[in-house]
This record gives C-alpha cells, structure tokens and sequence, in this order.
C-alpha cells in the first residue's frame, strides 16, 4: 500500500468517526482526511476543533444520500471509510424510517458515486455485530464468528444487515475493493450523551438516577473506540477485499455489571439506579470473536480492559463538561416540543 493517501470519512463528526479522522491525522503524516457529515443530531464539529486548521484535514457539509454532492466530494480521493449511519436503536423501534434512508439508501448511493468518479481502490465499511442477532446467557463459549448466519432482530440492525450485504454485493458484482467490518459496542470520548455510559456518567454527575433496562442482565462486549480506530486501520491496509473482520474488545459485562461498575467508579451508591421497562425485543447477549483479525492482520484490542479504561472515559466526561451539557440539555428541550 501506498505511503500517502487521501481517505473521505462519511460521518466523520460523530463519535467513532471523529476518533478516527484523528487518529489518522495523527498515525498517517502523509494521508489526507476528507470528513463527509451531513451534522444530524449526533454529528458535533466541536468532536474536531483541534484538527479543524490542519492543512491534510478537509470538512464537507453534505448528506450520503445526495449523489451530485456525493460525486463531488468523492473527487481526488482513494480510500472510503463509511461510517454514516443512523445508530441509536431505540430510535428505529420508535421509527425505523430514517435507518432504512440513511444506511441503506445512502449507502447505496455512496457506492454507485463511488463507482462514478472511480479510482477508489479501498473501501471499508463499518458494521456492527447487531447483524447476527443474540447469542444464549447460559453459554458463554457461544461466540460471533464472521461465519455466523446473520439474524438481526431490530429495525436499525436490519437496515445495518442490508448495507452490509449491498457492500459485499458490490464486491461480488462490480470486483468494487470492499471489506466489512463489524464491531462490538464502542466507548470512550465524545459519544454522543444518549448512548449508556456517557448517559449514565452524566446523570451522576448531575445527581440523576440512571435508567436501567429490565432485570439488566443484557451482556455486550465492550470495545474502547481506539481499539476499534486503530482496527479500521489495520483493516485498510492489510485487509482483503471482499472479506469481513470481527472486532471486539474481549470485554463482555452485562448492564448491571455495567452500571455498578460506573457507580462504583463516581462514589455513588445502589439507590441512584431507576430500573425502568425493558427494550422491545432487546437482544440478550453479544460477543464477539475476533480470532481471524489476529491471526490475518496481528490486531487485538490493547485500550479497552477495565477499570482502567472506564475510569479513563469517566474521567473524559468530568473534564468536558462544556462539551456534553449542551447536547443534553439540547436533548431535552427537543423531547418537550416532540
């Protein structure tokens, strides 16, 4: 792979996406970020105020699903790296609409747009490992492989599902230079306060009991968003095309867990948890293996093992207050006038 290069990111000021223009900015001295966001509710530029002056930095306000803008901003670069995607799935159990647009037509569109201008030699696409459905609590052995059926279960990890198949289908049809990956849940800075440990966090700090779905034994693998910044990485540049790469922080905790471990962590006691009704068809336990990234490319999380890792992100949200009080409180005020 060459030295230099020239990345678009779709979606890069959102959580994970703005973790890695940075990280890519500060790893690659010789790439070129192009940061695609249509700034929906969860895209923040204030995620990117220390890299915005950086000459190899470029931002471009535009929707994924707009084809002339897409073709547009596509010119001059080599590498795709797709995160744009509705996410929340509470949000599409409450309408589904927005994920079918965004995730699948915009990838779509992203892809035909590609194939356009050409001259895109890699495109990596992030998935989640929602698409596989749920694994059993009685078995922790039960793992997600890039071989198991997928099984989504919720309106955003359908409209996921799709945009993976339309990527891997284009790899299959058009030899377009795809690879997929699929991710356990992230942590860390900047996510966006609707998410469960920056919600939880920032309730407690505010004094503010913290919701807990159902009897909270819900398990999911935890993954600190640079580990999964520095997969992405890996998977671009050593990945195969046309191939799909499980990535996971080896860090399963159930939500309880979870939630005694933040309490924990900010000095806060038992009676500050308000158990509330579970999820609609919330799925009981993911996990990942991520054996084959390891065993191809030598990449395994080394960020994300806790406590340390908590307390570190625990500790993010203290110190930038200015950042997230404005999104709740922005959050808020948009729950009143719906």
């Amino acid at each position: 792979m060459r030295s230099e290069r020239t990345v678009l990111v779709t979606g890069g000021a959102g959580f994970i996406g703005s973790n890695f223009v940075r990280f890519v900015l500060r790893e690659r001295s010789e790439w070129s970020v192009v940061n695609y966001d249509a700034l929906t509710y969860a895209g923040n530029l204030e995620n990117l105020r220390d890299v915005e002056n950086d000459p190899r930095y470029l931002f471009i306000h535009g929707d994924i699903r707009d084809r002339d803008a897409m073709i547009d901003a596509l010119r001059g670069c080599d590498t795709v790296v797709h995160f744009a995607a509705e996410s929340h799935v509470d949000r599409s159990i409450t309408d589904s609409s927005p994920f079918i647009s965004t995730n699948v037509t915009g990838t779509q569109v992203l892809l035909d747009a590609c194939r356009a201008v050409g001259g895109i030699d890699r495109f990596v696409h992030i998935g989640t490992d929602e698409v596989y459905g749920e694994l059993p609590l009685d078995d922790p052995s039960a793992l997600f492989t890039e071989q198991t059926p997928l099984q989504p279960n919720s309106p955003y990890s359908v409209s996921k599902t799709a945009s993976d198949m339309l990527v891997l289908a284009y790899h299959h049809t058009y030899d377009f230079p795809v690879v997929v990956t699929r991710c356990s849940n992230n942590f860390g800075p900047y996510q966006f306060p609707e998410k469960v440990i920056p919600l939880f966090v920032t309730n407690l700090i505010d004094g503010v009991k913290v919701p807990l779905y159902g009897d909270g034994q819900n398990v999911r693998d935890w993954l600190h968003v640079l580990d999964h910044c520095e997969a992405i990485l890996t998977v671009l540049e050593g990945g195969k095309a046309g191939e799909v790469y499980n990535v996971g922080g080896n860090n399963e905790r159930s939500n309880l867990e979870l939630t005694h471990s933040i309490l924990e962590l900010l000095d806060c006691g038992h009676e500050m948890i308000q158990p509330v009704p579970d999820r609609l068809g919330h799925d009981r336990r993911y996990a990942i293996d991520a054996s084959k990234i390891k065993r191809e490319l030598g990449w395994q999380p080394t960020r994300s093992a806790w406590p340390g890792a908590l307390q570190q992100t625990i500790e993010w949200y203290r110190a930038n207050e200015s950042w997230w009080r404005p999104l709740k409180e922005g959050q808020a005020v948009a729950a009143k006038a719906g």
